[in-house]
């Protein structure tokens, strides 16, 4: 959500919530409507996000608010990202949003932490195999071996996957900041009044307004 506001500098929460299910974050993260407007509150009150009160809305209700990050929202918004892109024990959603925001960091610096990741996956997998993966296989263990065996394929797989994007990025793929017109500005981010195809229909109360 913090990403959400950065891209349109200042957003009111039905933009929020309109460029989040653009993206399908309600498909795979617990972004629900409700929640939504909720943890832009929240975010006001911990200082992390401005909170502007605009005209009044057209419903007849209060004004309508419009959140901007602050510098400390911003601070907390790139160590998010810089966390998740490093860290192999987060968990699928939060990757994802990480992978939705990488191009705002400089080329280089997404490389240094994809070859972190790399390196935490590895590191990682050590650790469980010298202790819970025997010389004969998972089924060593009975099915709880099958638990193991789940682990190491999926760290694995998430190793071959960041080295496979760590190359397409050496190779120039995406527009990294500072490098050109980011790819938000033409594909990622609806336009003020643009109809969103994947809208789920569920309205919420502050949606009036």
């Amino acid at each position: 959500m913090l990403g959400a506001v950065r891209q349109h500098g200042r957003a009111h929460g039905y933009q929020v919530r309109n460029d989040l299910e653009y993206w399908g974050a309600h498909e795979w993260s617990n972004a629900k409507p409700g929640s939504i407007y909720h943890a832009l509150k929240q975010m006001a009150k911990q200082g992390l996000l401005h909170a502007h009160e605009v005209a009044p809305s057209t419903a007849g209700g209060p004004p309508r608010t419009e959140y901007e990050l602050t510098d400390k929202g911003t601070e907390e918004y790139f160590r998010l990202v810089r966390e998740a892109l490093t860290s192999y024990d987060q968990k699928p959603d939060v990757l994802a949003s990480a992978l939705g925001f990488i191009v705002d960091l400089e080329r280089e610096e997404a490389l240094k932490l994809l070859r972190d990741r790399v390196q935490s996956i590895q590191e990682w997998r050590r650790s469980v195999t010298e202790y819970y993966l025997p010389e004969g296989g998972p089924g060593q263990l009975g099915h709880i071996g099958e638990i193991m065996n789940l682990w190491v394929h999926s760290a694995d797989v998430g190793e071959v996957w960041t080295r496979g994007l760590i190359e397409r990025i050496e190779r120039g793929a995406y527009t990294f900041a500072g490098e050109g017109e980011p790819f938000r500005e033409t594909h990622a981010v609806l336009s003020q009044g643009e109809s969103n195809p994947y809208a789920t229909g569920e309205r919420h109360p502050e949606d009036e307004r």
